[in-house]
């Protein structure tokens, strides 16, 4: 049984104006944990009225957040960092619980939530302006002004970190903002407030409303005075989100889903390439946009690595997630388990199951799945081409250069790749022509925060990370200045 955690709340509530609050019409949904799929929580089921009135908190606060100096700014950051390592444990516990991740890799991503408000600090108060200088007469400088109130999506996966992936830059940049964490996954977020608090925040800067996506997060994006919308999750609801924008002409940050490819040739690092390929797709539960879920290997190297891929991936311990041995745990909810275990079953239709494929037989219940498998995989068949965002990986041959690259590209993704060859200059080439917004050569996904983030094709429209996050949730204003005399045609002047 797995372990509940310590004031666990029976009730998880908006955040708004800085007061917890319940739901304006008194509506909850239940949230549940994916070990025993039972409700464990109620969570306040935000609506319109609800978005509204944080939109409004958020509209109020603004012009004291905006006119802060970027230093005081970052002072803030720093100290909403402090706070989230002094509750790691209990974060890494709520996470784990509520979203089945295995607790190792939950502590690392309370971890990794920290740095990136200590990494923005640093970034608002470094971060120059561009100046222009034409000749002796006229000089130009960009003014960078934030948006205004933001608001931010986020997805089940992962979910403390990206909302701190998200509500970084943009309280770094001077926004204030309206938070939607997902319905699914609400648990780690209910921790906020508590850390906003500690951290000196002011009341309305931050507003979290609950709610269910079709509710709380269409209001959310059809409010008028959301200017700007980042949304992270799948890509049918990506577009859905940019229609809807269109009406205000938002300005928007889709980072949506993947098929990555792993792209492996005969000259690679074979054990490298295999702690790589196992790694990316079967951590985190396999419920990542950046796994490297379609393994192209080179040929002659194919029945090899089929064979040890295998191998690890029977090996993989499947178990409670509050045990520290775990390294694969219980998928989020029962709707997204039904939704895997159908493409496993098309997949036995389409191509070699080669292991798993099935419940581990010591786990009778929740949402577990052995590390699946599937080779010898068309190229049509729909566990190549389509998201699973689960622990499953098709693995296919190719022949050459061409040829891999071609596979690479088959699919209407683009979010990461992955090449793994010693011949360095094939590796640039590969990485050159495979389209993709972000790619590795001989390494898993180590990502510099410093770096853009994002896709291409049906993987997601912006780039955030770094410099990129700044300009995404500011305005920037070009002024020209007259250094001289300026000489401008007379017209209509009298001769």
């Amino acid at each position: 049984m797995t372990i509940v955690p310590g004031s666990l709340p029976s009730v998880i509530r908006h955040w708004i104006g800085g007061e917890l609050v319940d739901a304006a019409d008194g509506r909850t949904f239940d949230v549940s944990g994916p070990v025993s799929n039972t409700p464990y929580a109620q969570a306040a089921r935000g609506s319109a009225a609800d978005i509204d009135r944080a939109v409004r908190a958020a509209g109020a606060a603004f012009p004291e957040w905006a006119g802060l100096s970027n230093r005081a700014r970052a002072d803030t950051l720093c100290r909403i960092a402090n706070a989230v390592e002094a509750c790691h444990d209990r974060l890494a516990t709520y996470e784990t619980y509520d979203t089945g991740l295995p607790i190792t890799q939950a502590r690392g991503q309370a971890r990794r939530a920290a740095e990136n408000f200590r990494y923005f600090a640093d970034v608002i108060v470094t971060l120059g302006e561009e100046a222009f200088r034409q000749g002796e007469e006229q000089f130009s400088y960009v003014r960078r002004t934030p948006v205004g109130v933001a608001g931010l999506i986020t997805p089940w996966n992962t979910p403390f970190m990206l909302e701190s992936w998200k509500l970084a830059p943009a309280l770094a940049s001077g926004c204030t903002l309206v938070l939607k964490p997902a319905e699914w996954t609400p648990l780690s977020a209910s921790l906020w407030p508590e850390i906003f608090a500690a951290a000196g925040v002011p009341a309305g800067t931050v507003n979290i409303v609950h709610g269910i996506g079709e509710e709380a997060g269409q209001s959310l994006v059809d409010h008028p005075d959301v200017p700007l919308i980042s949304f992270t999750g799948s890509t049918d609801t990506g577009r859905h989100i940019i229609r809807s924008s269109a009406q205000h002409l938002k300005t928007t940050s889709m980072e949506l889903g993947g098929k990555s490819p792993a792209v492996v040739f005969a000259d690679a690092d074979l054990e490298a390439a295999l702690d790589s390929v196992v790694f990316g797709v079967f951590s985190l539960n396999g419920e990542r946009c950046t796994a490297g879920s379609r393994v192209l290997v080179e040929r002659p190297l194919y029945a090899e690595f089929v064979q040890r891929l295998a191998e690890r991936a029977a090996n993989v311990r499947v178990g409670l997630p509050s045990d520290p041995a775990t390294e694969v745990g219980a998928l989020v909810h029962a709707e997204h388990y039904e939704r895997v275990l159908n493409y496993v079953e098309i997949g036995k239709k389409e191509a070699r199951l080669v292991t798993g494929g099935s419940r581990p037989d010591h786990l009778s219940e929740g949402n577990y799945l052995q590390p699946t498998v599937f080779a010898d995989v068309p190229r049509d068949a729909r566990i190549f081409q389509e998201e699973i965002f689960g622990p499953v990986v098709a693995v296919a041959p190719f022949d050459d250069e061409a040829e891999a690259i071609e596979l690479a590209n088959a699919t209407r993704y683009g979010l990461a790749a992955y090449i793994w060859t010693s011949e360095l200059k094939r590796g640039h080439r590969i990485a050159h022509a495979v389209e993709s917004g972000m790619v590795w050569i001989n390494s898993h996904n180590v990502r510099d925060l410093r770096t853009p983030f994002g896709g291409v094709k049906d993987s997601g429209v912006g780039r955030e990370g770094g410099a990129h996050s700044i300009d995404f949730y500011t305005d920037s204003k070009i002024v020209h200045v007259a250094l001289g005399d300026v000489h401008t045609p007379r017209f209509g002047a009298a001769s």
